[in-house]
């Protein structure tokens, strides 16, 4: 299908696909979510691809997190449907493996993006963080359940409830991603990575990533069921309005819920 929001390349058996909304920080929009989802179906069902690349346009972002503006006009029930969490669902199930090549800011659902990933490469301008508590939400694509079992419990909380953004040698030191390295050789360190895995027997990999996911699966969907149910919870706060009519303002948001 053609697309508005997405980059596609198909090389070598590898797929890149590229968010394209530069001149918002490759920010997640409606629609950008359902192209994305619409190509990892296609990368399922294609059988000359192997290895997926996700990354950002541009060198600032690969995705700065969901559009506010999408954000804001979500009900209680858009977050109940928890379409955006589903779509991240698919990725991280995605038979074959998903490299996520970071450039520049992933914050938010950008980071949450990263996450669902299996592995992530990081250029040495990324930045990583959960900020949605300064929106009066919490990471509600997945941020509250993967994170915990990337990096600890602690370190997740610490990054959540103060909102913090980390650059990319912090991320590697905790474990966030797998490597660093210099903006020019990201998406070249990221086919490499590629065409190792690809060298390999590609039924084993398969295997490999779904026995390790269906090992911690079910205690995952519990925890991304009360992820949805607490987020849905915020979006009917009066805080949470506030808060992201104060971010789309570009004001001090007035004192909330203490």
């Amino acid at each position: 299908m053609p697309y508005t929001m997405l980059l596609t390349e198909k090389h070598d058996r590898i797929l890149t696909l590229t968010i394209n909304r530069p001149e918002v920080h490759n920010a997640l929009n409606t629609e950008a979510w359902r192209e994305l989802r619409a190509a990892v179906a296609d990368a399922r069902s294609d059988p000359e691809v192997g290895v997926v690349i996700i990354t950002g346009a541009g060198h600032k972002s690969f995705v700065a997190g969901a559009d506010v503006g999408f954000l804001a006009h979500r009900t209680p029930m858009d977050v109940l449907a928890g379409e955006p969490g589903a779509i991240l669902a698919e990725i991280e199930n995605l038979e074959k493996p998903v490299i996520a090549a970071v450039n520049g800011y992933a914050l938010g659902g950008g980071c949450e993006l990263a996450l669902a990933c299996d592995i992530r490469i990081a250029s040495e301008n990324a930045q990583f963080g959960q900020p949605e508590v300064n929106l009066g939400i919490l990471p509600g694509g997945g941020g509250t359940q993967r994170l915990p079992r990337l990096i600890g419990m602690g370190r997740a909380k610490e990054l959540i409830f103060t909102g913090e953004i980390i650059g990319a040698h912090e991320a590697e030191r905790i474990g966030l991603v797998n490597r660093v390295v210099p903006q020019a050789q990201l998406i070249p360190a990221a086919r490499e990575m590629c065409r190792r895995i690809l060298a390999k027997s590609c039924l084993a990999v398969r295997v490999a990533k779904t026995v390790m996911n269906a090992g911690v699966a079910p205690n995952l969907h519990a925890g991304l069921l009360m992820e949805r149910l607490g987020q849905t919870l915020l979006f009917g706060s009066e805080d949470r309005t506030e808060r992201m009519n104060a971010f789309l303002e570009k004001r001090v948001p007035a004192a909330g819920e203490r």
